[in-house]
């Protein structure tokens, strides 16, 4: 990863700054969800000190990508979907 003036190198495309703190907390919600087994929505605004819609943004990505499920209202689990995740 390289920095370019406002911009973030990831493989060979350039990112916003804000788009990379995005997909970073996306990718560290991901990884909570899977350590934890089923969440809360209010639990993931606690640890990751972000509003609810915040939140339910990044749920909408990974449910959109198959990485996580709702078993119910307000609870998240993660997928069997197989993922690699880089550094």
């Amino acid at each position: 990863m390289l920095c370019h003036a406002n911009y973030v190198t990831i493989g060979s495309g350039l990112l916003k700054p804000s788009t990379h703190r995005m997909l970073t907390r996306i990718k560290s919600v991901y990884l909570y969800i899977s350590e934890k087994g089923t969440v809360t929505t209010q639990e993931l605004v606690d640890e990751f000190g972000t509003t609810p819609r915040t939140i339910q943004r990044d749920l909408n990505v990974l449910a959109y990508n198959d990485l996580v499920r709702s078993p119910s209202k307000g609870k998240w689990t993660t997928t069997n979907k197989k993922v690699r995740i880089s550094s």
